[in-house]
């Protein structure tokens, strides 16, 4: 995915962030066991949304500024793989993983517009990759406190034979603004912005995907047509003699 095609701007967020940035993204309290801390005090974020949201936290914003697109390829920890019951065997659920993510802080009145090109960007991500998915729009008791409206895409994996969450969108609305009081300026005052967030894609789930989807009957994998520029005009993945 050429993420700056879609207008989003490339950020290298850190990997470590406070408690005040995980409590305005809603992270804290509720998922606090899913998280890493460390020693100082400091935590290892669970997905590049948490430092990307964070960059206009306390600050009013003129709205000609908005929205803000913002885009990042993170290292993810989430102490939550291996947990009973979820994925214990495989690379669907990992301690550490690389994700790359969307985020929008957009107008309220565009939210929702914004929301839809989110999962756009995500789908023709996956469509390049000629890889079988459906997208669920997700009922309200599935989402939980932060999210108004979400959407995931499930990807199939044929060895459970199960479609398996590759991506969730999420417009937040202004549940994370007036946490992190961002604000935009109007005639009438100030008024709390919307948050709007999307994977594009975590790789270790994208490949299982593409290895499953793949797979040819000598055991090869066929290397999708968008990722063989990328691999050195390579079509398959070869079996090794480990």
């Amino acid at each position: 995915l050429h993420t700056t095609e879609h207008g989003l701007l490339e950020v290298n967020p850190p990997a470590l962030v406070n408690d005040s940035a995980l409590f305005g993204t809603g992270q804290l309290p509720k998922f606090g066991g899913d998280l890493f801390k460390t020693e100082d005090g400091l935590w290892l974020i669970p997905t590049a949304e948490v430092p990307l949201t964070n960059i206009v936290a306390g600050q009013i914003i003129e709205a000609a500024y908005l929205p803000r697109r913002y885009t990042a390829m993170t290292w993810c920890f989430r102490s939550e793989a291996g947990a009973a019951g979820k994925d214990t065997r495989g690379m669907i659920r990992q301690h550490q993983f690389t994700k790359v993510e969307q985020i929008v802080i957009s107008h309220p009145d565009d939210s929702w517009e914004y929301h839809e090109g989110l999962l756009a960007n995500a789908v023709d991500m996956w469509n390049a990759l000629g890889l079988h998915f459906e997208v669920v729009n997700i009922c309200t008791g599935d989402m939980g406190t932060i999210a108004a409206r979400k959407y995931d895409l499930e990807a199939w994996l044929p060895g459970v034979g199960e479609y398996k969450e590759v991506v969730s969108c999420s417009n937040c609305t202004d549940y994370q603004a007036n946490r992190l009081r961002m604000r935009y300026r109007t005639a009438d005052g100030n008024a709390a912005v919307h948050t709007l967030n999307s994977t594009a894609v975590a790789t270790s789930r994208a490949l299982v995907a593409i290895m499953e989807q793949n797979q040819l009957p000598d055991g090869r994998v066929r290397v999708p047509d968008a990722l063989q520029p990328y691999m050195g005009g390579q079509k398959t993945l070869e079996k090794c003699n480990w």
